[in-house]
Parts: structure tokens; C-alpha cells; sequence
């Protein structure tokens, strides 16, 4: 597992990079409405990207189609914008990627698309807490599967699971880097965090069971039980004083 560590300076082009990928969270979010389709969302997050000097990472990548990764209901990743309007009561995961000057960022939120059901409700809670309560655990000297175990736990305290086919990861130059960040684990085991470090972490958490079954397009991944699923991410630098939240002003 080779971590490549960043210099101050570098995790500053990753806060710029960010910053672009958070500003396409919340124009695409507030876009969000009954009607409005995925691939309308699509072409809005390009425009925004280009427009403040980015690049989107996930365009083309691995001959992946389109900007963002557009996931609704059962969808847990990588569902691929489509021309099929969005409905009342239905939610929707948001996953962007930017490079800016050849660094990137990567975040998600999972979107209520009018009003949802409480089931919904508490499901896209849940899932926001538990991401949270993940970053919390970053700091120098924690250990790699202490933030999983924090969303484990947090998600099946709820009666949730969490998804194993897919992990969080480290983020730089590549849009994948080592190490690996699972949604799962033991506490104090795994490899030792240290300053440089910069790792999205990704909670994906079904409102069911933790299974996972794949569309014939190859990318789109949904709950095998046809359960709801959630999504939210931020990329993590390791500083000294703990953990810095890229793109936004929080230091935690």
C-alpha cells in the first residue's frame, strides 16, 4: 500500500478543487425538483466545472459517459444520467469529481427530491451522521479502520447496513489512490494515519440488506433487495490538529 503523502501546498490546489465540487453540489442540488431529469443535472455540473477552471474527473474515466454520478432510490453509486424525469418523493445521490491544475476532489450528498417519506427521511440522516462522525475520527495516530467502524456502528445502530463492494479511497493527483477506506472495520486496527494523508470518505448505507447487484450497463450498482441506499462523501486531509474537511471551512 504505497500513501502518497501532500505538501501544504498541494492540499491547497485539493481545497480548490473542492471548492469547485461543492459549488456543483449545491447549484445541482437546488436544481433538484420533480420533473427535472439527471442528464439536465449532468449538463449543469459540467457548465459549472469549466466555468470556474476545472476539469471533471469522472468524464471518461474508465469510459464512464458523463460528469456526474446520478444515483436515485435503490441506486447506490455510479448510476449514469439518463433522460427519465425525476419524482416526488424520491431521492437522489449527487457524486462529483474535479481536477484543478491537475489535483482533484471528489464529494457526494444524497438529495430528498420533494418531500419523502420518514423511512427516506431518516435513512439520508443517518447516513449524513454517520459521515460526519467518520471525519471526527481523523487525526494523526488514529488508526485507518477507526472511520469505518464509526459508520458500521452508526449505521446498524439504526437498523441500517453498509455496503462492502465498494470503499472509500485515497485521493490526490489520481481520482484513486491507497489506501482503501471500507465502511466497516475494527476499532484500532489498520494502517496508522499521519499528516499528508487525503482520503475521501464515502458512507454508503442501504436501508436493507447490504447486497449488492450490478446493471448490464457494468457501472450501475444498486441494492440487491431493491432497498433505498444513500450516499454522502468529503475529502479529508490528515493535519496536524486533526482532520480538514476540502472545499469547505471546517477544520475539525
Amino acid at each position: 500500500m504505497a500513501v502518497i503523502l501532500k505538501t501544504p501546498g498541494e492540499i491547497e490546489l485539493m481545497d480548490r478543487a473542492n471548492r469547485i465540487v461543492h459549488q456543483v453540489l449545491d447549484e445541482v442540488g437546488a436544481m433538484i425538483a420533480p420533473g427535472v431529469t439527471s442528464r439536465e443535472l449532468d449538463r449543469l455540473a459540467e457548465r459549472v466545472i469549466r466555468g470556474a477552471g476545472g476539469v471533471p474527473a469522472f468524464l471518461n474515466y474508465r469510459g464512464y459517459p458523463a460528469t456526474l454520478c446520478i444515483s436515485v432510490n435503490d441506486v447506490i453509486v455510479h448510476g449514469i444520467p439518463c433522460d427519465v424525469p425525476l419524482r416526488e418523493g424520491e431521492i437522489v445521490g449527487i457524486d462529483c469529481g474535479v481536477f484543478y491544475k491537475g489535483y482533484c476532489g471528489d464529494a457526494a450528498r444524497t438529495f430528498a427530491v420533494g418531500e419523502v417519506g420518514p423511512d427516506a427521511k431518516r435513512l439520508l440522516q443517518v447516513t449524513e451522521e454517520a459521515l460526519r462522525l467518520a471525519v471526527a475520527q481523523v487525526r494523526p495516530g488514529a488508526r485507518l479502520q477507526d472511520i469505518g467502524w464509526t459508520v458500521q456502528r452508526h449505521a446498524e445502530s439504526h437498523g441500517f447496513s453498509v455496503v462492502r463492494e465498494f470503499t472509500g479511497h485515497g485521493v490526490g493527483t489520481s481520482l484513486h489512490e491507497d489506501p482503501q477506506v471500507p465502511n466497516f472495520g475494527s476499532p484500532g486496527k489498520g494502517k496508522k494515519l499521519q499528516p499528508g494523508m487525503v482520503l475521501a470518505i464515502e458512507p454508503m448505507i442501504n436501508a436493507g440488506k447490504c447486497g449488492v447487484k450490478m446493471d448490464a450497463d457494468g457501472w450501475t450498482a444498486r441494492t440487491e433487495d431493491g432497498s433505498l441506499s444513500a450516499h454522502f462523501e468529503y475529502s479529508v486531509a490528515v493535519v496536524p490538529t486533526g482532520a480538514r474537511v476540502l472545499g469547505t471551512d471546517r477544520t475539525i
